[in-house]
């Protein structure tokens, strides 16, 4: 098995300002990003834009930019998702760069030197804002299948890439590779496409000028998908015999919306089949986010914009909410009323307590300072054997991505440490002298239970675990930078250790009402 892991969002299109589903899939790929370091393992982690295409080209034209010009200045609000969102990408690809020209061509290059793509001519209902076409069928209304908006007939010369001659080799890999689409649902979508046919895919544009020309075809610009897939290679240096080329492709994980699945899971792999490249590990499609039961529109006035949720919640809170609200891969409803609800009664009255009351109590019965466990009560032995359990659920959660199912082994943990204390009552047993030993094992237990909690909450509250851990392990450096099976090994807090006598990790958020 190797020590590598390369992680990406998909690229998101600048025609637009970040909103709750680009925030949603970024965090989502920076929890596994965090988790797979604190698994000894060497990390990639990719996002970016897409900035090409008719819709960047005629939104310029209306503001009198070029649409280099408005791809600059829109690129800028998604590069601020990384320190608003306290995201770790290691990389971040624009398609508009000199090395994604590159890297497209020379995988253009090779499909069309193998006879793959060919010069034909293209005829179909075409949607501008989602840069499709569509058959008589599917636009059988004249209206666009996927945003419902007008379609207009167009006809040229188009170069086509020979998708079919692919059907039978993909519906190989995935009955080879039964883990590469999920979640299963989708999975059998995808394979269910697949086995009614595919037809060549138009891969080059006439009408359009804004995109990467098409190599040796003067007036041709390559197509969205072709150009826009291609920043996964871009990103680790293709076509260059680069060092992370070598130690991170193929892609252990491309991390898309379930509208962009076709994608990612029949085009790509068949684009790769035909350069001869390696095709990815997997590709799992999450949902989308209604807001308070309605569909997310500027109409509306419903769009849900990151930075203020984290202007207002901070980011941990932000964060913890998107991955513990819903399972990942299923649509889910975003309410800043639950959102308020999750941080106050999980975050601040569970875990934040925990660690705050019993430092509290360190402080006041032992000056702050660890005290040694001694004996072992039954119920030690209980909360103890919950770390080594809540380790290998996270691990199995973070394998399926379910990360909803990681946070409530985490959350689960945290109400046994509480529920422990309060059976434990450490206020009663420092009236006791002769129970100050009992009093310090309990209290050690406590402390131990925050402190594994602190280490499994780094990849998805990273600001808070850091604070965390600063508390409990003074001197400890970047809770990030730890083993996830520390997690595992009860005792890590170490005895005399001085801790501070309070640490608000998780402030309750007051909302007025």
């Amino acid at each position: 098995m190797r020590d590598t892991f390369y992680i990406t969002t998909p690229i998101y299109y600048v025609n637009d300002i970040p909103h709750i589903g680009h925030a949603y899939t970024t965090v989502a790929c920076d929890a596994m990003a965090r988790w797979n370091r604190m698994k000894g393992k060497r990390v990639f982690f990719l996002t970016g834009t897409d900035e090409h295409g008719e819709k960047i080209q005629k939104t310029a034209s209306l503001k009198g930019l070029t649409p280099r010009q408005l791809a600059d200045q829109v690129v800028t609000n998604f590069q601020a998702l990384t320190p608003a969102l306290t995201i770790s990408n290691t990389g971040f690809i624009r398609t508009t760069e000199p090395r994604h020209y590159t890297a497209v061509h020379d995988l253009f290059r090779k499909s069309l030197a193998n006879g793959d793509i060919y010069l034909g001519e293209y005829e179909g209902w075409y949607c501008v804002p989602d840069e499709a076409y569509w058959t008589d069928l599917q636009a059988e209304d004249g209206k666009c299948p996927t945003c419902g908006r007008p379609v207009e007939r167009r006809k040229e010369p188009s170069y086509f890439f020979r998708l079919s001659k692919y059907q039978d080799r993909l519906l190989k890999f995935y009955g080879e590779n039964p883990r590469f689409i999920r979640p299963e649902s989708r999975r059998n979508e995808v394979i269910a496409f697949v086995e009614g046919g595919l037809n060549d895919l138009s891969v080059s544009r006439e009408s359009l000028s804004w995109g990467i020309p098409v190599p040796d075809a003067p007036g041709h610009v390559i197509y969205v998908w072709y150009d826009a897939l291609t920043n996964y290679l871009t990103g680790l240096g293709y076509p260059g015999k680069t060092p992370e080329i070598d130690a991170f492709w193929p892609a252990d994980l491309h991390m898309v919306g379930k509208d962009i699945l076709r994608f990612h899971a029949v085009y790509w792999p068949a684009f790769l089949m035909s350069a001869g490249l390696p095709l990815p590990k997997g590709v799992f499609a999450h949902g989308w986010w209604t807001v308070e039961g309605q569909k997310m529109s500027k109409s509306l006035g419903n769009v849900v914009d990151p930075f203020d949720m984290v202007k207002k919640y901070g980011p941990d809170a932000f964060r913890y909410f998107l991955l513990r609200e819903v399972s990942f891969g299923l649509d889910g409803d975003f309410s800043e009323k639950e959102l308020v609800k999750r941080a106050n009664s999980e975050l601040a009255d569970k875990l934040g307590n925990l660690l705050n009351r019993t430092l509290g109590m360190l402080g006041k019965y032992f000056d702050g300072a660890v005290p040694a466990p001694e004996g072992e009560d039954p119920a030690d032995a209980v909360l103890s054997g919950c770390a080594g359990e809540t380790l290998a659920a996270v691990d199995r959660a973070m394998d399926d991505v379910a990360f909803h199912k990681a946070l409530s082994a985490v959350i689960e943990l945290v109400t046994k440490a509480n529920e422990y204390v309060q059976a434990m009552q450490p206020w009663a047993l420092a009236k006791d002298p002769d129970k100050r030993a009992r009093l310090g094992t309990v209290l050690y237990n406590a402390l131990e239970a925050a402190r594994v909690a602190a280490l499994l909450m780094a990849p998805f509250t990273p600001s808070a675990s850091q604070k965390m851990w600063d508390a409990l392990v003074p001197g400890g450096g970047p809770v990030e930078n730890e083993r996830a099976d520390q997690a595992g090994r009860w005792g890590g807090l170490a005895p005399g250790a001085s801790l501070p006598k309070a640490c608000i990790v998780f402030p309750k958020i007051e909302t007025g009402a």
